[in-house]
């Protein structure tokens, strides 16, 4: 049995953030889950996709993409059940649509939204702070600062969603998602056996045409000046220390700033009011901390979300106190904070003499070499960027071709000896954009796109292509998996672990020639003088065409097939 499921309550392990969320739905009664995977989110779904194996009563899904997942785990959650739909910060995005009016009708059991943000891109296109969809939904929000509060938190929320029947979002960032800490246990739900729902059918709730969105409208208004008093009375906003300073906090920030009013000596000057239950703010709390203060630090990565609310809340109390952040340069709106960072702001802030460590003499170590991210050794993404790239330099185009690309590991298209990557927004962009470029320009375009991201979002802008007789060269790359995020399922793949032999194969070829895609070819990018015969016919034309780069990549065979 995995550790996660064996660990009795007051046990301790040493747990990801990730897996502590995972934990704590598993306490919280998690019965239905769905994601599309994103980091710095994947291992949740990684890790529910594999317990359901030992737990009859879990189901838990990869779907095509966020938004789907969020419908899924929205659905379940109607029918009385508890759900949980996770998700990497830009992935909320895709789902935002349905999480809009989600906020209007509601939920009857416990529905969790993860949302994983990523200061500093370490894995991401942006750095957006999704703090900001708690305020633009009207959901209430939960930040953990560490692991444990991930788990508590998490547990917790299956609560709170109950009680004021919306669905909560968890916001996370990569250094709690990707912390690995020791985490104590709580008491584990009965996963004996499957639990079925029931769907109530209440049109006036649950179908928001304008009459009744408009009802509901009012009815989340009326939910959240009720979440606001469960903010204010919040186990999750804690005070640390004591001081006529002090200093608010949220998320992983709350470590730096807690470790750095000890290192600098000022428990009984300064007093830390960490938030975790964020939106709605709790304002009287947060009057009740700025009145006693001569002073305060806003402590916070991102926006100035907090700060915001800080001077909305002194300003309406008619509060004197200076409030120092962003505003006031004492912090960046953009990266990640590190604690050194956090221990010189609090130092300006308050007036306190402070120099920063000198950096050690590291002048005696070699320099280590460059290492980009590359694609892997003998990955088929290689060689069918070598085959694409011979016929155009052959046909003499590759100088004069746009090449759009998307999400994925592909995406190192772009760096040397490749360099076939021009142009990137979000999933499935590379199709919808290779139309734009069609229309504005004259010269040729050539694609790049993914199985999962081609099921994710490649549908809609390649159906539109058709219908509105765009002209360029999709190549959708079938490496049998969601490479990039750790191997996930994709709904082509043929090559699949045992727990998935039963599920429909949906094969990507069909699907182009059913859009109605006028040239569609698969080649084997390995056999590449046959492959290169194949798609110089679509290369040549001025139309539509897809070709379709169709072998496994190598650690995912390795992997599942022991090859």
């Amino acid at each position: 049995m995995h550790p996660i499921l064996s660990a009795k309550p007051q046990e301790k392990l040493l747990l990801l953030g990730n897996e502590a969320i995972v934990r704590g739905a598993l306490e919280g009664g998690l019965r239905i889950g769905a994601a599309y995977p994103g980091t710095p989110s994947s291992e949740i779904g990684n890790l529910l996709f594999q317990l359901q194996r030992e737990l009859p009563g879990l189901y838990f899904e990869f779907s095509t993409n966020e938004k789907v997942a969020m419908e899924v785990a929205a659905a379940a959650a109607a029918s009385g059940l508890r759900s949980l739909t996770c998700m990497k910060h830009v992935g909320l995005n895709v789902a935002a649509d349905a999480l809009m009016t989600l906020a209007y009708i509601g939920v009857k059991g416990g529905m969790v939204v993860v949302t994983a943000d990523d200061p500093s891109c370490h894995s991401s296109q942006n750095e957006q702070d999704n703090r900001y969809y708690a305020r633009l939904s009207g959901l209430p929000m939960l930040e953990p600062a560490n692991p444990q509060e991930a788990r508590e938190m998490t547990a917790y929320a299956f609560e709170l969603s109950e009680r004021l029947e919306l669905p909560v979002l968890l916001r996370t960032t990569t250094r709690v998602s990707h912390a690995r800490a020791v985490v104590e246990m709580g008491e584990l739900a009965s996963y004996e056996e499957a639990l079925k729902g029931k769907f109530e059918k209440d049109p006036k709730r649950w179908v928001p045409v304008p009459a009744i969105a408009r009802v509901r409208h009012q009815v989340l208004l009326e939910k959240m000046r009720e979440a606001t008093v469960l903010a204010d009375g919040s186990q999750w906003n804690r005070t640390y220390g004591k001081g006529s300073k002090g200093i608010i906090v949220s998320g992983v920030a709350v470590n730096y700033v807690l470790d750095a009013v000890e290192e600098l000596g000022l428990e009984d000057e300064v007093a830390v009011l960490a938030l975790g239950f964020t939106h709605p703010y709790p304002a009287g709390l947060l009057a009740d901390f700025l009145r006693e203060k001569e002073a305060v630090l806003v402590v916070e990565e991102l926006e100035p979300y907090l700060e915001e609310a800080a001077r909305v809340v002194a300003q309406e109390r008619g509060l004197k106190v200076p409030i120092f952040g962003k505003a006031t340069g004492h912090f960046s709106r953009a990266l990640e904070f590190t604690p050194g960072l956090v221990k010189e702001a609090i130092a300006r802030a308050f007036g306190l003499s402070y120099t920063s460590p000198e950096a050690p003499d590291l002048s005696w170590v070699p320099e280590l070499p460059p290492r980009p991210p590359t694609l892997c050794p003998g990955c088929p993404h290689r060689e069918t960027y070598r085959v694409v790239k011979e016929v155009l330099e052959e046909l003499g185009e590759l100088s004069r071709t746009i090449f759009p690309t998307d999400i994925g590991c592909y995406t190192l298209g772009l760096l040397p000896p490749i360099q076939m990557a021009d142009y990137l927004i979000c999933m499935g962009s590379s199709v919808g954009s290779a139309g734009g470029f069609s229309k504005a320009t004259d010269q040729r375009i050539v694609s790049f796109i993914g199985d999962s991201t081609f099921f994710h979002a490649g549908l809609s802008p390649l159906a539109s292509a058709v219908y509105n007789r765009h002209r360029f060269t999709l190549v959708i790359m079938d490496n049998e998996t969601t490479a990039m995020t750790g191997h996930q399922p994709v709904p082509s793949q043929e090559l699949r672990p045992p727990e998935l032999e039963d599920r429909p194969r949906i094969d990507i070829e069909a699907v182009v020639k059913a859009l109605g895609v006028p040239k569609v070819v698969t080649i084997n990018p390995y056999k590449k003088e046959e492959a290169k015969a194949a798609i110089r016919p679509l290369l040549e034309a001025d139309e539509l065409s897809v070709i379709i780069a169709k072998a496994p990549c190598i650690l995912y065979r390795a992997r599942v097939a022991k090859k």
